[in-house]
């Protein structure tokens, strides 16, 4: 963490604030505020941290937003994202040597990994130089950061967390929310789908307790290898070696078998009773709403050691954009060619930060035959974490740059009737609130590699429109149309809901000739035009069996909150949003400098 910070102050990617803030609110809404700053603002290390609901002023500092631009990436891994790609293809295409220098080239790249496997040492590391045990263990020693007003408590956001299989042969890393529910227990949120859930099965199966271990820091690599969706089975700390070309060298951990990064700055150690829940959250994620209460496993800390001048790394989630869409360009990037194992014609792919990565994929191929991009479909539907994507849309070779946003909606919209939507049902991110059961829900493909033949809309003016649709729709409050210019325009109508969606739509079918997409957002909290977090909204909220709907060629979107209206029957969660008086709170300290513009554009 020390050479992290030397190396962002050089670079000029760190802000230091040494102006007293809170744990509690204060510390990570200016750290969300940052991020939304042009190319992800700075780093953020806060040296004057308190905790004022106990009184309490901490010696150690709090670094945020260390991975937040892409520049602030490409530092931390010590290399270009795009190397470490060609580094993977290049060992996944690897071929028997056609002669003498071909060998010498090989036995070169084969040496090199010799250095990609985690290295287990004797003795103790530097992050066990301070050491709490039994009635010494209080996790209030810890800066622990509550974000959100309706947050059930405080969380470690950062944290690497440490299992291993039953019988001791697997390892894996993981990164999961971990709330704090006083000195000694934590709450482990690994969703049903995760590695570290699995192996809890394994120890619940066979009636023992579970080694847990917590590091916070170090390098930041660590960090992000537990984020990364590595096969079932396989250390994520390969993945560091084969970054750094130096082994992660690993020290026990003092009361479980567990081993960690030698230099990291907190460990907290534990054991997981299977027999044992509790009720976790609410907490405001990266889906930028809050995640329900539910039971999870508990930890219960056995000990907590750390470095003798340790840095407490957190990050914030919420609305976008966010710390994990830098973090999500690397991963996406890294694992392209991991992919292209299983879908071996695809081009390139790009997740939106806007639409939560899981909630929305672009994906360029190489279409050799009628029906391929529905066959790519159900490979990204099947494949790892890809599995929990929401929707999908799918273009040729010949369509623009992914990321290219007005050109790319151009090309699909030119091209689509609803005959190119393929909707399904499959397994949904634990997180996921908008379908009727929690775990799974409708899935929307979109196939965009076929240019079909459909005549444009007669095209009415905003005002024009929005007359006709309130005659229709008493409900209506406003209307604003989007890409107009090609053959299939989006209308987005807010509406005061008192009916199903799927009412208002059947009224507006008589007005087909001049409407073709037609989405429906809440009027309360949604700006019709603000189109970056409409994407937000609408994605997080519509589930495509349900809220999908087909006239002719006209197609809707119900991207309104769901309720007892709709048969809904499951808990709908708020959206995350800052509270205004801490916002003021830091505008007094002088530290708070957001423009108000982007305070509205994101909708904090």
């Amino acid at each position: 963490m020390q050479k992290t910070i030397q190396l962002l102050k050089k670079h000029d990617e760190i802000r230091v604030i040494d102006t007293p803030l809170d744990i509690y609110l204060e510390i990570p809404h200016l750290a969300y505020a940052e991020v939304k700053k042009q190319d992800g603002g700075k780093a953020i290390l806060f040296t004057n941290v308190v905790d004022s609901k106990l009184d309490k002023k901490f010696d150690v500092p709090v670094l945020m937003n260390v991975f937040g631009s892409y520049k602030r990436c490409e530092l931390l891994f010590g290399r270009t994202i795009g190397s470490v790609a060609d580094e993977i293809t290049n060992l996944l295409h690897m071929k028997p040597p056609a002669g003498f220098m071909d060998k010498v080239t090989m036995a070169k790249e084969l040496f090199s990994l010799k250095n990609i496997f985690p290295k287990r040492l004797k003795g103790e590391g530097e992050c066990q130089a301070i050491k709490y045990l039994e009635d010494d263990i209080d996790l209030a020693k810890l800066p622990v950061l509550t974000t959100w007003e309706q947050d059930g408590g405080p969380f470690i956001t950062m944290g690497q967390v440490y299992t291993q299989s039953l019988d001791g042969e697997m390892v894996n890393l993981g990164m999961y929310r971990l709330q704090v529910y006083d000195k000694n227990h934590l709450g482990m949120h690994w969703q049903i789908h995760k590695d570290s859930s699995h192996f809890f099965d394994q120890y619940q199966k066979a009636g023992k307790k579970m080694p847990v271990s917590v590091a916070i820091g170090g390098d930041p690599l660590y960090t992000w290898c537990a984020t990364a969706p590595l096969p079932y089975g396989v250390n994520e700390l390969l993945m560091y070696g084969l970054i750094t070309k130096k082994p992660a060298q690993l020290v026990k951990s003092l009361t479980n078998d567990l081993y960690i990064p030698k230099d990291v700055d907190y460990v907290i150690e534990g054991w997981v009773d299977t027999d044992i829940t509790k009720v976790e959250g609410p907490f405001g994620d990266h889906t930028g709403y809050y995640t329900l209460e539910e039971p999870y496993p508990v930890m219960e800390v056995s000990a907590i050691t750390t470095k003798n001048e340790p840095t407490f790394l957190a990050t914030v989630v919420g609305k976008p954009p966010l710390e994990d869409k830098y973090m999500g360009w690397a991963t996406g990037k890294i694992f392209f060619p991991l992919l292209k194992t299983t879908v071996p014609d695809l081009l390139d792919y790009h997740m939106p930060e806007n639409a939560g990565f899981h909630n929305l994929i672009l994906a360029k191929m190489q279409p050799l035959y009628k029906g391929h991009a529905k066959q790519f479909m159900h490979a990204f539907w099947g494949a790892g974490q890809m599995s929990f994507v929401k929707h999908a849309i799918f273009v040729d070779e010949k369509a623009p740059s992914l990321d290219n946003y007005e050109a790319f909606a151009t090309y699909v919209l030119n091209r689509f009737t609803p005959k190119s939507m393929f909707i399904t049902e499959g397994i949904l991110d634990a997180l996921d609130h908008s379908s009727d059961e929690s775990l799974v829900g409708g899935k929307l493909g979109i196939d965009a590699t076929v240019a079909n033949s459909v005549e444009a809309p007669n095209l009415l003016g905003d005002e024009e429109l929005l007359k006709r649709v309130q005659a229709l729709i008493p409900d209506a409050k406003e209307l604003q149309q989007y890409m107009k210019r090609t053959k299939n325009p989006i209308t987005v109508i807010t509406v005061e809901k008192t009916k199903n969606a799927k009412e208002y739509f059947d009224a507006l079918v008589s007005l087909s000739p001049n409407i073709r997409i037609v989405v429906f957002v809440d009027a309360k909290a949604n700006d019709v035009n603000n189109a970056y977090m409409l994407i937000w909204r609408v994605t997080n909220n519509m589930d495509a069996q349900r809220d999908v709907f087909i006239s002719g060629l006209m197609v809707g979107i119900d991207g309104t909150n769901k309720s007892q209206i709709d048969g809904f029957t499951r808990e709908w969660p708020d959206d995350v949003k800052c509270t205004a008086i801490v916002v003021e709170t830091l505008k007094a300290k002088l530290v708070w400098d957001l423009e108000a513009s982007l305070n509205n554009k994101y909708q904090l």
